[in-house]
């Protein structure tokens, strides 16, 4: 205020004469300016060189003096093209975030929206390797000042016309490689990138297909996510131009190398590098040029023209600028901060309330919105026309984290609603699987639980289900040590899991053929996974795993199986035959050591058998024979014949205890079967040779009159069969006194008609009730 009083004051005081002096003075100081400045502009490369300081200074009195005038607005714009020429030639990866903003702000872009594109595509053209970096640049003036990325594209889609016509290949190349960044940047709309497609291979040149070839390798990755069919029939093109061999062998190479690199999922040909990822995708506005439009590429704007509203365009750029970069922003955050003073004494009052009154916590137990969300994902499946749309959308969506599970449940629950099974679903799961690892994770997770829960599903859910999951296997999506969840025996498995098992490898069977199925189950590096399926810890559960398989028709897969349940029966027999000649050991030990106890008389070794031994069948039996043999050798006094003949011996070894001897101790109930057994049945010859099989009393005494001469009996044949009365008669006279029994045998052996009511009671039947008691049998009149 000083000094503006003081400047006031000395007008004042100037007389009207020193007025005008004053002012001719400054007319003539402008003058000299602008003459300055006339011969700075004279060249394209504005004269003289003048120091950048002595250039400002230069500038700001011209500005202070008359800032409307030509030869200003002309420095001015020299200054604009050096500042966007600078900016420009400087961008890089590493850099492009801090130059964006100063080109924003040191240049006005909207009155040298030319000078940029001009500059920017010079730029690309000479540096091709920093087309991305000039791509993401061009994304982010788009976002802000979209009618600069418009004029970009137009110029870009008129110059690539113009050296197509002209047949140069240099200039098409580095113009298609622009326009496929700025494709994958979303600032041209993929149908250009299709257009530029079909024009090359329409006609395929040598020249054409390497421009192709080059044009897809960078926007390959793009189409394949936005337009997959319309990539399809490309590379469909592709094909069919290398099997015409209409061109050169470098160029087959060349598509060649682009079909392995479609197959490698463009990997070293990413659609956006991460630290040029800056704009978000929301923001970005797309412009659809067309190569058959009518296109103004505006090339006034490339040079200089006065502008009548210099000062009032450059003050709404200002603005416009302060807007973009938020220069405002230092007013705004003192509003902030005391917004954060007021809310601060808000809850410092808050907290001198009383604690008694609490605030109420609302908890939604209706699952509102997970009802909400299983309809919104039933909705976008049911309006997707193919399974690619479908995953764009679900993916669009942005399902949190812990609500994932819930997108993979409804996909296998729409599944197993239909009718037949449709692969729609399951090309589904496996595009999301092998998009991210997690989703191969939750369906991993959903096929365990389905599996212990599939019991609860009808048959036509079931097959759908099963089907499902079998192609998720068959491509991989899934891992398959999720086969470690099924435990193929009787005892773990239903009817339902048993159908599920068999829709699901044949599913996989169909996909993959029995023989990469075989390969893939034989992998030595996944048995720990199978070991459930194809069990081998008992021959019972592995039997079970090989029928089932087999009646599948996969019998193939249980050939390990089939090895080890062999070698474990072998195992088993060899087991079971060890032990019973231990056992057949042991009894003939027990029978030597009852035979040396009385060695003068055949009878009384028969006294070493005591009721409680002869309990077991084979014993039993041993008995009758032994008593047999003691009373006709105690008869006949024949005690020489005992010698250890071919035939005795064999005799003796096979009396052992066979199995099914084993097998009727443990069935010996009083039944009419086993007293008919215990009374007609002989060891015969053969039943000495197998242990196994009993012959009637016809052959037995055939088979006893055969074996007479062997211990020197002609009449054995009369008693060797044990009868029910000779077992009672037995055991009668083992609880007799020995003078008794003596006497009796005496009497035996001198009276005929005992030896016939022998022969009768061993021909008389046996009935199934007990007979009457009826009287005591009358005893020699010796012995009473």
């Amino acid at each position: 205020m000083a000094e503006e009083e003081r400047v006031s004051k000395r007008k004042r005081s100037l007389s009207p004469e020193q007025g005008e002096a004053k002012h001719e003075e400054k007319m003539e100081k402008g003058e000299a300016l602008r003459s300055a400045l006339a011969k700075l502009a004279e060249t394209r490369a504005g004269g003289a060189y003048v120091p950048p300081a002595r250039l400002r200074a230069l500038m700001a009195e011209v500005a202070r003096a008359d800032s409307g005038s030509a030869e200003f607005q002309r420095m001015n714009w020299e200054a604009l093209r050096k500042s966007i020429t600078g900016l420009v030639n400087k961008v890089a990866a590493d850099n492009i975030k801090h130059i964006a903003p100063e080109l924003f702000a040191g240049a006005n872009l909207i009155r040298g929206r030319g000078l940029f594109c001009r500059s920017i595509m010079h730029a690309q053209e000479l540096s091709l390797p920093f087309t991305p970096v000039f791509a993401a640049l061009a994304a982010i003036i788009n976002t802000k000042l979209p009618f600069v990325g418009e004029l970009l594209v137009t110029r870009l889609v008129m110059q690539f016309r113009r050296a197509f016509r002209r047949n140069d290949k240099t200039k098409c190349h580095a113009t298609l490689l622009f326009l496929a960044h700025l494709t994958n940047q979303r600032v041209v709309h993929e149908l250009l990138a299709l257009e530029i497609l079909v024009l090359l291979l329409e006609k395929p040149t040598d020249d054409s297909v390497e421009l192709a070839v080059a044009f897809m390798r960078e926007v390959g990755a793009f189409l394949t996510e936005e337009a997959p069919k319309a990539c399809h029939s490309v590379f469909d093109r592709f094909r069919s131009v290398l099997y015409e061999g209409n061109i050169s062998v470098r160029v087959q190479y060349m598509i060649e190398v682009l079909a392995q690199t479609r197959k490698d999922k463009f990997q070293d040909n990413p659609r956006i590098p991460e630290q040029l990822d800056l704009v978000e995708e929301e923001d970005q506005i797309t412009h659809q040029v067309s190569l058959d439009d009518q296109l103004n590429i505006e090339e006034g704007l490339n040079i200089f023209k006065l502008d009548p509203d210099f000062e009032a365009n450059e003050e709404k750029y200002r603005q416009i600028k302060a807007e973009i970069l938020g220069e405002n922003s230092d007013e705004d955050a003192s509003e902030d901060d005391d917004d954060d003073d007021v809310d601060e004494e808000e809850e410092d009052v808050d907290e001198a309330a009383p604690q008694g009154e609490t605030e109420l916590e609302i908890h939604d137990r209706t699952e509102t919105n997970l009802v909400n969300l299983r309809r919104t994902i039933y909705l976008v499946i049911m309006s997707s026309l193919d399974f690619e749309e479908c995953v764009h959308k679900i993916l669009k969506l942005r399902v949190p984290e812990d609500q994932e599970m819930e997108l993979c449940n409804m996909v296998i629950e729409c599944c197993s609603q239909e009718r037949t099974y449709s692969k729609f679903y399951g090309h589904i799961g496996e595009r999301l699987c092998k998009l991210h690892r997690r989703w191969s994770g939750l369906y991993e997770q959903s096929f365990r639980t389905y599996y212990d829960t599939i019991h609860r599903y009808e048959t036509n859910r079931l097959r759908n289900i099963a089907r499902f999951f079998g192609q998720l296997l068959a491509t991989d999506a899934i891992s398959w040590a999720s086969f470690d969840a099924i435990y193929m025996n009787e005892d773990d498995t239903t009817s339902s899991s048993r159908i599920f098992v068999k829709i699901l490898f044949q599913e996989m069977q169909s996909l993959l053929g029995i023989k990469t199925l075989t390969e893939r189950f034989k992998e030595p590096t996944m048995q720990e996974y199978y070991q459930n399926m194809f069990p081998l810890d008992h021959p019972r559960n592995t039997r079970f795993s090989i029928n089932f398989f087999t009646s599948i028709g996969l019998g193939v897969l249980t050939e390990s199986m089939r090895e080890y349940l062999q070698t474990a029966t072998k195992a088993m027999m060899e087991r079971r035959e060890a032990e019973m000649a231990r056992g057949d050991e042991s009894d003939a030990s027990m029978s030597d050591r009852s035979y040396s106890r009385s060695p003068r008389r055949g009878r009384s070794r028969t006294r070493s058998y005591t009721p409680s031994s002869r309990s077991p069948a084979r014993i039993r039996v041993v008995h009758v024979v032994v008593h047999t043999r003691d009373r006709i050798l105690g008869a006949h006094g024949a005690e020489r014949t005992l010698a250890p003949t071919l035939e005795a011996r064999e005799a003796d070894r096979t009396l052992a205890p066979t199995r099914e001897a084993l097998e009727a101790d443990r069935t010996l109930a009083p039944t009419l079967e086993a007293r008919e057994a215990d009374r007609i049945l002989v060891p015969t010859r053969e039943a000495l040779e197998a242990g196994r099989i009993l012959v009637p009393t016809r052959e037995a005494r055939e088979a006893d009159r055969t074996l007479a001469p062997i211990l020197g009996v002609r009449e054995a044949d009369r008693t060797l069969v044990p009868t029910l009365e000779a077992r009672e008669a037995d055991r009668t006279h083992a609880a007799r006194p020995p003078p008794a029994r003596e006497a009796e045998e005496r009497v035996r052996a001198r009276s005929p008609g005992r030896r016939r009511w022998d022969d009768n009671a061993r021909a008389a039947p046996v009935s199934l009730s007990r007979a009457p008691p009826g009287p005591p049998p009358r005893r020699p009149p010796h012995l009473s």
